[in-house]
């Protein structure tokens, strides 16, 4: 049986279903209501205590819109709250109690999830993660919008 060639966005969906497919099955087994997309969320709110969307989203490196998604999910499963800034002016995100009584547990996961990684780049020709920070940085430089309008207009030339 011949396999046919993935497109390249199917093969960065299928390796995310691989990856957070097992990470999620681990959080379950350890008895934890939550997904790999809190992470960035709930390490910045447990080492640095609440911060408003802007901030979270400035800090973790996701868009404001991600940040605002994850952030619903996350109250929908008890692990964050909204809390007022001294002035009340603005509108921060905590952790909720139960949120907060999870750090050891998801500490111990988040330490086996990188040791896991680590194995993971250890056994590829060239380290997942290296390519992956490269791949980031190289869209940002130049966005996958640009370069697909630059493919249709070389392709239009033609």
């Amino acid at each position: 049986m011949t396999r046919v060639k993935q497109t390249f966005g199917t093969q960065v969906r299928r390796l995310l279903e691989l990856l957070d497919g097992d990470v999620v099955k681990f959080y379950e087994q350890a008895g934890l209501d939550y997904r790999p997309r809190y992470t960035p969320v709930m390490r910045l709110l447990l080492r640095e205590g609440a911060m408003t969307v802007g901030e979270l989203a400035n800090r973790s490196g996701l868009t404001q819109p991600a940040v605002s998604q994850t952030l619903r999910e996350m109250k929908k499963a008890d692990l964050v709250v909204d809390a007022r800034s001294e002035d009340r002016r603005q509108r921060r995100i905590a952790l909720s109690a139960h949120g907060e009584s999870l750090r050891e547990t998801l500490e111990g996961q988040w330490a086996a999830t990188r040791e896991a990684a680590a194995s993971l780049d250890e056994g590829l020709a060239y380290p997942l993660s290296e390519l992956l920070a490269e791949a980031i940085e190289s869209l940002e430089a130049d966005p996958f919008a640009d370069r697909i309008r630059r493919a249709l207009k070389t392709k239009e030339d033609k």
